[in-house]
């Protein structure tokens, strides 16, 4: 019987990936919290749990007309993004994929009545959302399996639930120990490009409303005391503040530990902080002693 052995709502913005100088030079002389952050999680965490399998929820894979989950046995190349190549150029990736378990979801399609499909072509698009994550914590970790989850975008929050049940299913049916990784943001409004540049530092005051910030930071404190089941319930709010791919990263991740009945507390591995508009942070949920108590919400 497989399990969740430890999960995340992690940023990936393109800034983690700029030389340190340039990351300095943005945020008036200082470091990002986010990067030592990542690499605290890599030590802490990634370093010292026993499991077999990652998989990236990633935000910024949208498929239109089902959820679709990488298949291949090993993925490597090199990436340049196309939204930010200056950033984000030729970067090296090598990983093993896990088939097995990616089958597995796609076979749970009927279990969570949704459309999740396993693809192993090989020419399928990588996206940063996985690589930047990939890079500090499964770089130099050769045995370990990454696959990514694409985020249906004409799909809703029950949609994102129901995909995350079948994910949950199939490693509850697996014999895989996995981390599931919620890739992406919180509030989610670029500054216009004429203004962006006055909003690159890292300060909170920078995030594009102060509405769009106070929600981000009552979701934080839900986070901190395991109150998902608050998270959930105010999602509709939340919409209101366009979190990045309408959250689906972190509701598949629910859907997959056992939604409302997630009590776990997050462990803050960042400061929360602004991305020329939009909200970011890391946030890492322990397995509780007990377990997820998945399945004790709707299924």
């Amino acid at each position: 019987m497989g399990e969740v052995v430890g999960a995340g709502l992690l940023a990936h913005v393109p800034t983690i990936m700029l030389p340190e100088n340039i990351r300095y030079e943005l945020n008036d002389g200082e470091e990002i919290s986010l990067v030592p952050g990542l690499h605290q999680l890599r030590t802490e965490v990634f370093d010292t749990l026993d499991y077999d399998t990652v998989i990236v929820l990633d935000s910024h894979w949208a498929t239109t007309v089902e959820f679709v989950v990488t298949a291949q046995d090993r993925r490597a190349g090199l990436f340049t993004s196309e939204e930010l190549p200056r950033g984000m150029c030729r970067i090296p990736y090598d990983f093993k994929g896990d088939p097995e378990l990616a089958s597995a979801i796609a076979d749970q399609s009927e279990y969570a009545d949704t459309w999740m499909t396993a693809i192993d072509d090989p020419y399928l698009p990588i996206f940063y959302a996985t690589i930047n994550l990939w890079k500090f914590l499964g770089e130099g970790l050769p045995d370990k399996r990454w696959i990514s989850v694409s985020v249906c975008q004409t799909g809703d929050t029950e949609d994102f639930l129901r995909a995350g049940r079948a994910i949950g299913k199939a490693i509850e049916e697996s014999d895989r120990k996995v981390l599931l990784l919620a890739s992406g943001a919180l509030s989610h409004t670029f500054w216009p490009l004429r203004e962006l540049r006055q909003h690159e530092a890292s300060d909170p005051s920078n995030i594009f409303t102060p509405e769009a910030c106070a929600a981000d930071l009552e979701r934080i404190e839900w986070f901190k005391a395991g109150d998902h089941a608050r998270v959930l319930e105010t999602m509709p709010e939340f919409l209101k503040h366009k979190p990045e791919a309408r959250f689906s990263h972190y509701l598949m991740m629910m859907g997959a530990l056992g939604e409302s009945a997630v009590n776990a507390p997050g462990r803050m591995f960042s400061k929360y902080e602004n991305s020329i508009g939009t909200g970011q942070v890391h946030v890492w949920f322990d397995r509780p002693s007990e377990g997820w108590t998945r399945g004790k919400a709707a299924a």
